[in-house]
């Protein structure tokens, strides 16, 4: 397992088109599905780019409102599908475009989600939680979420936050 450590803020809905010309954005969509689990959190992802498919399984336990530990690896289509059998029934799968862009040193993960037509989520991942992070100037930040759990997608995959 390893530690991530990331920020996470809701931001005003960006323009897509924009973002995907800048240099270095790779655009993927994402299906992400919670897993039964007693401890912790388990997912499954199914992540399309423009030439494959890439499957994840990844357990997440959370240290702090910015530090996990993550053990996450990359599986084949048969154990994804096999793995969907321990699908959480109480909640729903997300789905989700991911822009990941890179600024300044690190790569900013911004999450179009279809259900909000105001707002999206960014995250960025950090060396420590203590790291100083410049936020590019073509986003808009509306506040930050790391501590607000309502905002995680395991939160997400049960109940939708209310548009800010």
């Amino acid at each position: 397992m390893s530690t991530e450590i990331e920020r996470k803020f809701l931001i005003k809905m960006p323009d897509i088109g924009e973002l995907a010309c800048r240099d270095g954005c790779v655009i993927t969509l994402i299906r992400q599905t919670y897993l039964l689990r007693e401890d912790g959190s388990e997912r499954v992802r199914a992540r399309l780019y423009a030439d494959r498919t890439v499957y994840t399984h990844t357990v997440k336990q959370r240290l702090s409102s910015l530090s996990a530990y993550e053990d996450e690896r990359v599986i084949g289509k048969a154990e994804y599908l096999s793995l969907l059998n321990r699908r959480d029934p109480d909640r729903n799968d997300i789905y989700k475009t991911r822009l990941a862009l890179p600024f300044d040193g690190h790569v900013f993960e911004i999450d179009v989600y279809p259900f909000w037509h105001r707002q999206a989520v960014m995250e960025v991942e950090l060396a420590g939680e203590e790291e100083a992070v410049s936020f590019p100037p073509f986003v808009k930040i509306i506040r930050e979420v790391s501590a607000d759990r309502s905002y995680s997608n395991k939160s997400l995959s049960r109940k939708i936050p209310d548009e800010d």
